[in-house]
Protein backbone atom coordinates (compact mmCIF):
# COMPACT_ATOMS: atom_id res chain seq x y z
CA UNK A 1 0.00 0.00 0.00
CA UNK A 2 1.38 2.68 -1.01
CA UNK A 3 2.05 6.34 1.20
CA UNK A 4 -1.22 8.12 -0.56
CA UNK A 5 -3.30 5.00 -0.82
CA UNK A 6 -3.04 4.91 3.54
CA UNK A 7 -3.42 9.06 3.63
CA UNK A 8 -6.32 8.74 1.52
CA UNK A 9 -7.65 5.84 3.44
CA UNK A 10 -7.19 7.79 6.64
CA UNK A 11 -9.08 10.59 5.75
CA UNK A 12 -11.80 9.31 4.25
CA UNK A 13 -12.18 7.15 7.53
CA UNK A 14 -12.28 10.52 9.46
CA UNK A 15 -15.02 12.26 7.05
CA UNK A 16 -16.94 9.13 8.18
CA UNK A 17 -16.03 8.78 11.83
CA UNK A 18 -16.56 12.56 12.57
CA UNK A 19 -20.55 12.76 11.68
CA UNK A 20 -20.93 9.29 13.83
CA UNK A 21 -19.08 10.56 17.16
CA UNK A 22 -20.85 14.17 16.44
CA UNK A 23 -23.93 12.11 16.38
CA UNK A 24 -23.49 10.19 19.37
CA UNK A 25 -22.41 13.39 21.56
CA UNK A 26 -25.04 15.69 20.21
CA UNK A 27 -28.30 13.47 18.86
CA UNK A 28 -31.51 14.77 17.83
CA UNK A 29 -34.98 13.92 18.13
CA UNK A 30 -35.60 12.68 14.16
CA UNK A 31 -32.38 10.52 14.38
CA UNK A 32 -33.66 8.63 17.65
CA UNK A 33 -36.96 8.43 16.30
CA UNK A 34 -35.52 6.24 13.27
CA UNK A 35 -33.38 4.07 15.53
CA UNK A 36 -36.08 3.50 18.35
CA UNK A 37 -39.37 1.61 18.04
CA UNK A 38 -42.86 2.13 19.64
CA UNK A 39 -42.87 -0.37 22.00
CA UNK A 40 -47.20 -0.62 21.49
CA UNK A 41 -47.39 -0.81 17.87
CA UNK A 42 -43.50 -2.30 16.67
CA UNK A 43 -43.21 0.54 14.14
CA UNK A 44 -40.41 2.98 14.28
CA UNK A 45 -41.12 5.67 16.24
CA UNK A 46 -41.04 8.36 14.09
CA UNK A 47 -44.17 6.67 11.95
CA UNK A 48 -46.56 5.69 15.26
CA UNK A 49 -49.07 8.28 17.22
CA UNK A 50 -49.52 5.37 19.86
CA UNK A 51 -49.86 7.52 23.06
CA UNK A 52 -46.60 5.81 24.50
CA UNK A 53 -44.88 6.98 21.47
CA UNK A 54 -45.48 10.60 22.45
CA UNK A 55 -44.07 9.75 25.86
CA UNK A 56 -40.81 8.41 24.51
CA UNK A 57 -40.43 11.26 22.14
CA UNK A 58 -40.54 13.58 25.29
CA UNK A 59 -38.34 11.73 27.29
CA UNK A 60 -35.98 11.49 24.30
CA UNK A 61 -36.23 15.14 24.11
CA UNK A 62 -35.53 16.04 27.17
CA UNK A 63 -32.65 13.60 27.46
CA UNK A 64 -31.08 15.64 24.70
CA UNK A 65 -31.82 18.95 25.97
CA UNK A 66 -30.32 17.42 29.58
CA UNK A 67 -26.70 16.70 27.12
CA UNK A 68 -27.46 12.88 27.69
CA UNK A 69 -25.63 11.13 24.88
CA UNK A 70 -27.28 8.97 22.23
CA UNK A 71 -26.13 5.82 23.94
CA UNK A 72 -27.43 6.72 26.96
CA UNK A 73 -30.79 8.12 25.99
CA UNK A 74 -30.73 4.19 24.01
CA UNK A 75 -29.45 2.48 27.34
CA UNK A 76 -32.34 4.48 29.50
CA UNK A 77 -35.03 3.51 26.94
CA UNK A 78 -34.30 -0.28 26.82
CA UNK A 79 -34.01 -0.08 30.73
CA UNK A 80 -37.33 1.01 31.05
CA UNK A 81 -38.68 -1.44 27.70
CA UNK A 82 -36.14 -3.69 27.23
CA UNK A 83 -33.54 -5.19 23.61
CA UNK A 84 -37.08 -4.56 21.61
CA UNK A 85 -37.45 -1.24 21.91
CA UNK A 86 -34.00 -0.61 19.32
CA UNK A 87 -35.06 -0.51 15.90
CA UNK A 88 -31.14 -2.68 15.30
CA UNK A 89 -30.94 -5.90 17.49
CA UNK A 90 -28.13 -5.74 19.33
CA UNK A 91 -24.39 -7.19 17.99
CA UNK A 92 -23.88 -9.58 20.96
CA UNK A 93 -25.30 -13.39 21.27
CA UNK A 94 -28.44 -13.66 19.39
CA UNK A 95 -28.90 -10.95 17.49
CA UNK A 96 -25.42 -11.14 16.42
CA UNK A 97 -26.65 -13.20 13.81
CA UNK A 98 -28.99 -10.38 12.23
CA UNK A 99 -25.50 -9.07 11.28
CA UNK A 100 -23.48 -11.90 10.40
CA UNK A 101 -26.39 -13.57 8.06
CA UNK A 102 -26.87 -10.72 5.50
CA UNK A 103 -22.65 -11.11 5.21
CA UNK A 104 -23.30 -14.60 4.61
CA UNK A 105 -25.20 -14.27 1.27
CA UNK A 106 -22.05 -12.23 0.27
CA UNK A 107 -20.30 -15.39 1.05
CA UNK A 108 -22.55 -17.84 -0.87
CA UNK A 109 -25.47 -18.69 1.22
CA UNK A 110 -27.09 -20.14 -1.68
CA UNK A 111 -24.49 -23.47 -0.84
CA UNK A 112 -25.06 -22.90 2.73
CA UNK A 113 -28.47 -23.28 2.31
CA UNK A 114 -28.42 -26.22 -0.10
CA UNK A 115 -26.00 -28.24 2.25
CA UNK A 116 -28.38 -27.65 5.43
CA UNK A 117 -31.57 -28.81 3.44
CA UNK A 118 -29.81 -31.58 2.37
CA UNK A 119 -29.03 -32.75 6.03
CA UNK A 120 -32.43 -31.91 7.27
CA UNK A 121 -34.14 -33.53 4.69
CA UNK A 122 -31.90 -37.00 4.49
CA UNK A 123 -33.67 -38.59 7.60
CA UNK A 124 -37.30 -37.77 5.81
CA UNK A 125 -35.98 -39.21 2.04
CA UNK A 126 -34.59 -42.11 3.41
CA UNK A 127 -37.00 -45.35 3.42
CA UNK A 128 -37.35 -46.34 7.13
CA UNK A 129 -35.54 -49.90 7.65
CA UNK A 130 -38.31 -52.80 8.83
CA UNK A 131 -37.20 -55.64 11.39
CA UNK A 132 -36.90 -58.40 7.83
CA UNK A 133 -34.37 -55.55 6.38
CA UNK A 134 -31.87 -55.42 9.47
CA UNK A 135 -31.72 -59.85 9.00
CA UNK A 136 -32.76 -60.27 12.67
CA UNK A 137 -35.80 -62.74 13.34
CA UNK A 138 -38.54 -61.14 16.40
CA UNK A 139 -38.20 -62.57 19.32
CA UNK A 140 -40.41 -65.43 19.98
CA UNK A 141 -41.61 -63.92 23.53
CA UNK A 142 -42.89 -60.70 21.42
CA UNK A 143 -44.18 -62.70 18.89
CA UNK A 144 -46.66 -64.87 21.21
CA UNK A 145 -47.36 -61.65 22.71
CA UNK A 146 -47.78 -59.63 19.71
CA UNK A 147 -50.48 -62.61 18.19
CA UNK A 148 -52.16 -62.77 21.68
CA UNK A 149 -52.69 -58.84 21.42
CA UNK A 150 -53.98 -59.06 17.82
CA UNK A 151 -56.45 -61.69 18.30
CA UNK A 152 -58.15 -59.63 21.19
CA UNK A 153 -58.66 -57.00 18.16
CA UNK A 154 -60.29 -59.78 15.94
CA UNK A 155 -62.69 -60.64 18.73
Amino acid sequence: MSIRSAIAAALLLLLVASPAAASERHPTLPELEHEVMCPTCHQLLELSDAPVADHIRAFIQTRIDAGDTKSEIKRQLVGEFGEGVLAAPPTRGFGLLAWLLPLLGLAGTGAVIAILAWRWTRPILEPAKSVHDSGSELDPHLARRLDEELALFDR
